[in-house]
């Protein structure tokens, strides 16, 4: 293997067991961390977020009440936040860190401020970034940075340069300097030995963080992949383009490191496409989704030996366990650096921790920031979990079959 990560030593050998869905029904493992009054606020939480009508007027009144300066951060702090989020500042969230990797979790520091739109704005969340980039190289229970690319520039101009339009010349401008954050984050990010983690955006402003992304690829991943691209496999191109992706570094000896997710912006892609007239650029079914995530996985697992990284972001359980039997079927240990499993805080713990416990490299993404800033991140955890019924289902289901072992109920 020719990089290595910050992963601990194996402690176990690889039997080559092959794993079925029940290694995730274990909630003593997967809740094990929580007090017993943290799985009923857990189980009123997701009752709640299962209630449509509720969760739209929920974020009426939270958005109301903090435009109005309303003195309801403390029951959004005590509630939903603290379930969803590690704490305000990136010092906040080490004792939620430390507890996390008593289970063997690792975790990735995301400061969750959304809609930018200054020059202002996004000089301080590089700056953020790149001291989340040294903060991360000092705890070996935080392996990677991230960055979300509308952190480092206004959405428009990612759009006219995706699409091939002319740039004014103080729009270049901007171009040029959301080119300079992103040189200068992986500068930093292989200064201090800590892979970057890019997140992805809509398809109309993608192309360009991708060809940016891809031009970085062939200065920084020479000996090891810092610069990570994250593909939405509910798109329909992109097993292709990850193929294609995997061709190019390959030919000119790179590393390709790729976080894998199914996508965010099902309904505001399908919209967009059919008021402006062009195809769906997503999946039309679940199904399809599925298979175009699970040949990824695949297609990466076959490319093993030429040193890709994979970073597996996804709650869904047969995708988990595939790439977990894969890794068994390969003779590879259990916690390989190259493999990487990972699910967002506050949810799908049943995932983590028992993937954890069997030696896999499970981690979780925290949000942080300040309450009134994370809220619109809050609000989308929320709306993401009442539009995926089987997700809330999951939840309440485990959190129930915790509460009767606990004998809470």
């Amino acid at each position: 293997m020719s990089f290595l990560y910050r992963a601990r030593p194996p402690n176990f050998e690889t039997k080559n067991i092959m794993f079925d869905i029940s290694i995730f029904q274990d909630t003593e493992t997967a809740f094990a961390l929580k007090t017993d009054a943290e799985i009923e606020r857990a189980y009123w939480l997701f009752s709640l977020i299962q209630n449509q009508p509720l969760v739209k007027l929920g974020k009426a009144v939270a958005n109301f009440a903090l435009k109005h300066h309303f003195p309801v951060e403390g029951i959004i702090r005590t509630t939903v936040f603290d379930h969803f989020c590690g704490g305000v500042t990136e010092e906040d969230t080490l004792p939620v860190v430390d507890k996390l990797f008593s289970k063997g979790v690792y975790s990735i520091l995301d400061y969750s401020v959304e809609g930018a739109e200054t020059e202002e704005d996004f000089a301080r969340a590089f700056n953020k970034t790149k001291h989340l980039i040294e903060f991360a190289s000092k705890r070996k229970e935080i392996p990677f940075a991230v960055f979300k690319p509308t952190g480092m520039g206004a959405f428009a101009i990612y759009e006219k340069v995706s699409a091939g339009a002319d740039l004014s010349p103080e729009e270049q401008t901007k171009w040029e300097k959301i080119r300079s954050r992103y040189y200068n984050l992986f500068v930093a990010a292989r200064e201090h030995d800590v892979p970057v983690m890019v997140d992805a955006e809509e398809t109309w402003m993608q192309k360009a963080v991708d060809d940016l992304l891809e031009d970085l690829m062939y200065e920084f991943n020479r000996n090891k992949p810092y610069v990570i691209n994250t593909l939405q496999m509910y798109r329909k191109d992109r097993l292709d383009y990850l193929k294609e992706l995997f061709d190019r570094t390959q030919s000119k000896g790179v590393k390709l490191g790729i976080k894998f997710v199914r996508g965010a912006y099902m309904e505001k892609e399908r919209e967009r496409a059919e008021e402006m007239g062009y195809p769906s650029p997503i999946c039309d079914t679940k199904e399809d989704t599925d298979r175009n995530y699970n040949a990824a996985l695949r297609f990466m697992m076959d490319n093993i030996d030429k040193d890709v990284l994979i970073y597996n972001g996804s709650h869904n359980e047969e995708s988990n366990l595939l790439l977990a039997n894969l890794t068994e079927e390969k003779g590879l240990q259990r916690n390989d650096p190259r493999i990487w499993f990972g699910q967002l805080y506050g949810m799908s713990d049943n995932i983590t921790f028992n993937l954890a416990k069997l030696g896999f490299n499970a981690s979780k993404y925290i949000p942080f920031g300040p309450v009134k800033d994370v809220m619109p991140y809050l609000i989308r955890r929320a709306e993401e979990n009442t539009s995926i019924a089987g997700q809330t289902n999951r939840e309440l289901r485990l959190l129930e079959m915790e509460r009767k072992r606990r004998k809470l109920m």
